[in-house]
C-alpha cells in the first residue's frame, strides 16, 4: 500500500509507523541526491509556511527556510506576534490556518505544538520542544544510513551519553523504538529517563523488536556501539545550577577513552549542535573562569575523523524538506 502523509502534522515520531518513517527517510535520500545533481524542484510551488520560534535556532530555522525556498514556497519567520500574550493559542492557530499551508513551531511545551495542530486545520511541524525533537531524529537516521553502509537501522546500536532526561534522549528513544534499533541511554541515575517514556517505548519495542536500555555503566553501554551521541548538559531555558549539573554528568563526557571502549575503529560520534567542545564560546569561558567545565565532549572527539556532526546538520535540511513535501506538497 502506498504511503500518503498529505495533510498530516509532524509532532512526534510516535505518531508514525515504521513504514511511514522509512518513507520519509527514502524521500530524504532522494531529495538530497537531486540537490547534489543540481536538480531543484517546485514541489511546494504556491505554498506558504510560517515559522514560530519561542526558542532561538540556527539549524532549524535555516533548514526550514532553505528547504521551503528550494521547492518554490514562501516562508514567514514570525517572532513579534502576540501569540499567547494578547491572543490565545487557539485564536492564533485559527488565524494562521487561514493564511498558510503549514506551521512550524519551536519552543518549550509539547502541549503548545499539539494545540496548534488541533486548531489550525493545516499541518503543524515540531521544530523542538522540551520533550521531543523529531526533525532532528530524521536527520540523525539519514546520517547513520549514509555512514554505516551494509547495516539496516534495526541492526545498529546507538548510545546516548549524558543527560538522559532531556528532549534529545527522548526523541532518539522514540525513533529507535519505532525502527527496531538497540538504543542505550547512558547517564547517572539521578537523570534517568521518565518512567512513562520508558513504558511508551517498551510497548512499541514489543512490536518492532527494538532494545531500549538505561544504564550508568559506561563499559556495558558503549561496547560494540555503532555510534555515540551526546547533547549539552543544560538545555536552553532550563533553570538549573550549571556547576551541580556538570559535576553530575562529567563522568559521562564523551572522551577518546569512551570511544575506544567500543572496541570498534569506526564508531561514529554524533551531536545535534550547538556543542561545548572547547572554550571558544562566551558561555564555556564564563564557567571555566568559575572553575566549571561544561564541555559534554572532548574537542579531540568532536574533531575526530569519525565525527559526523556537520553531516547531521546538513541533513536537517534534506529531511525537513521531505517532511514538507510529503505533508503539504
Amino acid at each position: 500500500m502506498a504511503i500518503n502523509l498529505r495533510g498530516r502534522s509532524f509532532l512526534t515520531l510516535m505518531d508514525f509507523t515504521p513504514r511511514e518513517i522509512r518513507y520519509l527517510l527514502d524521500l530524504s535520500h532522494d531529495l538530497k541526491q537531486k540537490k547534489r545533481m543540481g536538480l531543484h524542484g517546485h514541489l511546494l510551488s504556491g505554498k506558504n509556511i510560517v515559522l514560530l520560534f519561542d526558542k532561538t535556532s540556527t539549524r532549524t530555522r535555516c533548514a526550514f527556510e532553505v528547504a521551503t525556498l528550494e521547492e518554490g514556497a514562501h516562508v514567514t519567520y514570525l517572532t513579534n506576534s502576540q501569540f499567547q500574550v494578547k491572543e490565545s493559542l487557539e485564536d492564533t492557530a485559527k488565524v494562521l490556518g487561514r493564511f498558510y499551508d503549514g506551521i512550524e513551531y519551536r519552543g518549550y511545551e509539547q502541549a503548545v505544538v499539539t494545540e496548534l495542530a488541533k486548531y489550525a486545520g493545516i499541518p503543524v511541524w515540531n521544530g523542538l520542544t522540551d520533550v521531543d525533537h523529531p526533525t532532528q531524529i530524521l536527520a540523525d537516521f539519514l546520517t547513520l544510513e549514509e555512514e554505516i553502509r551494509g547495516k539496516q537501522l534495526s541492526e545498529m546500536k546507538l548510545v546516548f551519553a549524558g543527560d538522559t532526561k532531556n528532549n534529545m534522549a527522548y526523541a532518539l528513544m522514540y525513533g529507535a523504538a519505532k525502527m527496531g534499533m538497540h538504543f542505550v541511554a547512558l547517564g547517572p541515575k539521578e537523570r534517568a529517563p521518565d518512567e512513562k517514556v520508558l513504558q511508551q517505548v517498551a510497548e512499541v519495542s514489543k512490536i518492532t523488536g527494538a532494545v531500549i536500555e538505561f544504564t550508568d555503566n559506561i563499559d556495558h553501554a558503549v561496547k560494540g556501539a555503532d555510534a555515540i551521541y551526546t547533547d549539552v548538559w543544560v538545555s536552553m531555558g532550563e533553570k538549573v545550577d550549571y556547576a551541580e549539573r556538570a559535576k553530575l554528568l562529567q563522568p559521562f563526557r564523551v572522551t577518546m577513552d569512551m570511544l575506544n571502549k567500543t572496541g570498534k575503529d569506526h564508531t561514529l560520534f554524533m551531536h545535534c549542535l550547538p556543542s561545548y567542545h572547547d572554550f571558544e564560546t562566551e558561555t564555556a569561558r564564563h564557567f571555566k573562569d568559575q572553575g566549571v567545565d561544561i564541555r559534554e565532549v572532548e574537542d579531540a572527539v568532536f574533531r575526530h575523523r569519525n565525527s559526523v556532526v556537520f553531516d547531521q546538520a546538513e541533513n536537517r535540511m534534506h529531511t525537513i524538506k521531505a517532511v514538507l513535501v510529503s505533508t503539504i506538497g
